[in-house]
């Protein structure tokens, strides 16, 4: 599920963070940068926990109308198509999920209100007003309306994005695609397998782990000689007055490009130029292509690099 996006992301912010610490230890950005990555598995856990908690809140809902002094026909005898979702019942009795809600402990109890006032939005909507309507639902339709309503009510919901920035500085900018990431797992679930339905595993395997790791000590490491290719290669801008985030970003840019060999180069620059417009100043991105080009080309030239 983490991807090389959040990877690349990730390191930029921990090598930003390595140059304003000044007791500098590689270990310790290691294990920051495999820290953020494990909090933003965290996030997709908790989105899959949210509708879980959604439907605990409709059966809550459900049970106090019935306890009402004088409780109407209506609330005798709710509709409870929601509670007999087969995919939320699949989902809260996953093996994978509960084994790792129970080593990384989350609630949504903090937020009691806002998922009450998301669940009302739910069932003011036409999509469930036509799910709770039919005589009968399967499995598949069950799966998909729970889809539909993570795409219209969870994912870009601005209220739940300020709460989830609040709850972690990790997951600021991950939140969009880990949404999206949830959604392809709804998508990919199947009635027969039960329980043992699988979910998006951290990493991918072990190769994009290894990635996030190497990316950050060759970036490090090689420092000097990544700082000397910038320089020679801006002679029309004054180095001393680069963007700092910019210099950054080049860095590891320069990183994933000499260490990576099934990485085209042109893949590299384009990931760490679309870094730079959410990261650095408005023009940054033409600056930072236009110097890793020329640095690109030149390795190129000179065959110290041979790849596309």
């Amino acid at each position: 599920m983490i991807n090389r996006i959040l990877i690349r992301t990730r390191i930029v912010q921990i090598v930003y963070a390595w140059y304003q610490n000044r007791n500098k230890d590689l270990r310790t950005a290691e294990k920051e940068l495999l820290f953020g990555l494990q909090k933003s598995y965290d996030l997709y856990y908790y989105l899959l926990l949210l509708m879980v908690e959604l439907t605990n809140a409709y059966e809550a809902r459900i049970e106090a109308k019935r306890n009402k002094y004088l409780p109407s026909d209506e609330d005798l005898n709710p509709n409870v198509r929601l509670l007999e979702n087969r995919f939320i019942r699949q989902l809260s009795r996953n093996k994978q999920f509960n084994q790792y809600l129970n080593e990384r402990p989350m609630s949504w109890s903090e937020h009691e209100t806002f998922v009450k006032n998301l669940l009302e939005e739910i069932l003011a909507s036409e999509t469930y007003a036509r799910y709770a309507g039919e005589a009968t639902a399967d499995y598949n339709q069950d799966r998909e309306f729970w889809r539909s309503i993570f795409k219209q009510f969870i994912h870009n919901n601005e209220k739940l994005d300020e709460i989830l920035e609040d709850e972690s500085i990790f997951w600021n900018d991950d939140i969009e695609i880990v949404q999206t990431f949830v959604m392809k797992s709804i998508r990919q679930f199947s009635e027969e397998n039960g329980e043992n339905q699988r979910l998006l595993p951290m990493f991918k395997d072990e190769e994009d782990r290894q990635f996030a790791l190497k990316l950050l000590h060759d970036t490090i490491l090689n420092e000097q000689k990544y700082r000397q290719l910038i320089e020679h290669h801006s002679e029309k801008w004054d180095f001393d007055r680069i963007a700092f985030m910019d210099m950054i970003i080049m860095q590891i840019a320069l990183a994933e490009i000499h260490t990576f060999e099934t990485i085209p180069s042109s893949v590299s620059l384009n990931e760490y130029i679309e870094i730079a417009k959410s990261y650095s100043t408005p023009k940054s991105g033409t600056f930072i292509n236009g110097i890793l080009d020329a640095i690109v080309a030149d390795l190129r030239k000179n065959n110290i690099i041979f790849k596309q």
